[in-house]
């Protein structure tokens, strides 16, 4: 089976002064395109560290994440970025819309920085798709914090990445708000066969997924398959 995403004794410390902090240790695993999957763990785990160094936001201080062919530990950080805005897509717990820009003008950003030439359609579409047709002209401060996290979704999405990492989609949103974006989410990332990964404290949102991770300590101490697989 090919893999999107292969992550290969992934450590990463971090020091101050004297003392280090092991982060993750020894971390493996391989993502099949298309496979959704989540990330879960307390707090302190390594969850977003991990997520960092998979999209390539950060570089792993020891072993190796292999991302859509690309060996991100030997890449600087203008080739990691290349990487990432040809295959990845991002969606954050505290949304990161730019508050100059329209909702329309946001999610358009990805699209328009590859140089694709259907930016504009494609964006309105995705905004109708999430429920905000209506809100194009919006700035972030018009719209509630469900508004906002769907226009980050439409923004995830407009690049046509081959993979979505998705840190706490819902955490700054009440349950029903919750559970619209992530049904969203889901609807998408199926229509568009996009490989997905999501940090997440909530087990029903991780539930949803084909497979989960479980990190404790900086270690993997779970890699099970759900009932979304079977």
């Amino acid at each position: 089976m090919s893999t999107i995403l292969a992550v290969e004794q992934l450590s990463q410390t971090y020091r101050s002064g004297d003392r280090s902090l092991t982060v993750l240790d020894n971390v493996s695993f391989a993502i099949a395109p298309g496979e959704s999957l989540a990330i879960i763990g307390p707090s302190g785990s390594g969850k977003t560290t991990l997520l960092g160094l998979c999209a390539g936001l950060d570089r792993a201080g020891e072993g190796k994440v292999i991302l859509c062919d690309a060996t991100l530990n030997e890449l600087d950080e203008d080739a990691r970025a290349a990487v990432r805005n040809q295959y990845v897509g991002f969606i954050f717990q505290n949304f990161q819309l730019i508050p100059t820009l329209t909702a329309l003008e946001n999610v358009m950003i990805p699209a328009e920085l590859n140089g694709k030439k259907n930016a504009q359609q494609k964006a309105k579409e995705l905004l109708a798709k999430v429920g905000l047709g209506d809100r194009m002209d919006h700035y972030p401060t018009q719209l509630s914090g469900g508004e906002q996290q769907r226009v980050a979704l439409a923004r995830a999405f407009c690049n046509e990445p081959k993979i979505l990492f998705a840190d706490e989609p819902t955490g700054n949103l009440d349950d029903s708000t919750g559970q619209m974006v992530e049904n969203l989410l889901f609807e998408l990332n199926k229509e568009m066969g996009t490989t997905l990964v999501i940090v997440t404290h909530d087990p029903e949102l991780a539930a949803k997924t084909q497979r989960i991770i479980q990190l404790k300590g900086g270690h993997v101490v779970a890699d099970t398959t759900t009932a979304q697989n079977t």
